[in-house]
């Protein structure tokens, strides 16, 4: 049974840096991609970056690019969100999700397992 456990939301000021951790169990963690999506009330989920099972591709919904990092550490079981310059319209709750494949995919249907996600509030 595979579990991701996100982490590293909070409130944060506009212009603020933030990184989200999630930390899986329970499967080979490097075997597979890892995504990153948000979703705020009533919208469906967003993509915005995903990374393959060795760390070396990642993809970037046009969004975000240049502004949010995904990286893993597969020792630590561990992938990461970096974001940068936070806004306001960042406001939602964020989930990393797991996909049994190697390959990074921007479809969430694609992900086979989703943590319960952490809000990250921006103020103005």
């Amino acid at each position: 049974q595979v579990q991701l456990v996100e982490s590293g939301g909070g409130l944060v000021q506009a212009g603020d840096s933030l990184r989200l951790s999630c930390i899986a169990s329970g499967r080979a963690f490097g075997s597979y991609a890892m995504g990153w999506f948000r979703q705020g009330p009533g919208k469906g989920r967003e993509f915005l970056a995903a990374i393959s099972m060795s760390g070396g591709s990642q993809v970037y919904a046009d969004s975000v690019k240049g502004r949010f990092t995904v990286s893993r550490d597969n020792d630590k079981k561990t992938v990461h969100l970096q974001m940068n310059n936070v806004e306001p319209e960042d406001t939602v709750v964020y989930y990393c999700a797991e996909r049994l494949d190697p390959i990074p995919n921007h479809r969430d249907p694609s992900y086979d397992y989703w943590g319960q996600g952490t809000q990250v509030t921006v103020s103005s």
